[in-house]
């Protein structure tokens, strides 16, 4: 694998669950870390303060709004000096059937899991650009792929995320920018352990491998493609549910 001494990643979401352990797996690569949050400012300063010597930061801000994301480009551009990989990680649910749902509760995760992307990706893009290399991985979800009752909202924005890689891959390939998707199925992580035992138990059930994935399955799949040696990957989609969706 490559060196990545130096560079600087922006992981949304990145001191919790999935995002961290992209976080970590980049953090081990000597990649420096700023990991955005949006509540938990306490698991932030935990995760600064353990990484503090390999200069990892932590930016607060609302995903589904422009001037946050436009806000934490430039605060991590500013304190570190530039920004090579941004990973598109953090999400939300408000889970209803559509009968149910109301259009704050459409738009709310609309917004934050697909436009939020969309904003970080754009306000990232001309110093990436104008440095001729960078890596956008935008984190999706199996859910994306196969629907799921009750997650209409989260299922159009997480497949709106494929329409995103592909659209911006083309514009960006021959500027030295790659984006790629990753998708989980069921990850062992605090989100999923909230759904009642028996749900899940039929979930496993459903899942070749018949288990849970692990949040460090994913953060090794995005590290694959944050590799300068993955320049010739960009516009796909990696997979990473035991099986669950072909």
């Amino acid at each position: 694998m490559a060196d990545m001494q130096g560079q600087v990643a922006l992981v949304t979401g990145g001191v919790r669950g999935i995002g961290l352990a992209i976080s970590e797996r980049l953090v081990a690569r000597g990649v420096t870390v700023a990991a955005g949050y949006s509540r938990d400012k306490d698991t932030a300063q935990r995760f600064a303060d353990a990484h503090a010597d390999t200069g990892a930061s932590v930016h607060a801000g609302n995903i589904g709004s422009n001037e946050d994301c436009e806000r934490v480009i430039s605060e991590v551009i500013e304190q570190h000096g530039r920004l090579d990989i941004l990973v598109n990680n953090a999400g939300i649910t408000i889970d209803k059937t559509v009968r149910k749902m109301s259009a704050e509760d459409w738009d709310r995760v609309v917004q934050v899991n697909l436009s939020g992307a969309f904003y970080l990706s754009r306000a990232i893009l001309q110093h990436m650009l104008d440095r001729g290399t960078g890596r956008i991985i935008n984190i999706s979800s199996v859910i994306g792929s196969s629907g799921n009752i009750g997650q209409a909202n989260y299922a159009a924005a997480k497949s709106g995320m494929f329409g995103l890689t592909m659209s911006l891959a083309q514009e960006t390939a021959r500027k030295g920018i790659t984006v790629n998707s990753v998708t989980p199925g069921y990850i062992a992580t605090e989100m999923v352990a909230a759904v009642p035992a028996e749900a899940m138990e039929k979930v496993v059930a459903k899942i070749p491998l018949g288990r849970l994935g692990e949040a460090d399955e994913v953060a090794r799949v995005v590290e694959f493609l944050a590799d300068p040696d993955s320049a010739y990957i960009t516009g796909q989609v990696y997979a990473v549910n035991g099986g669950l969706y072909m």
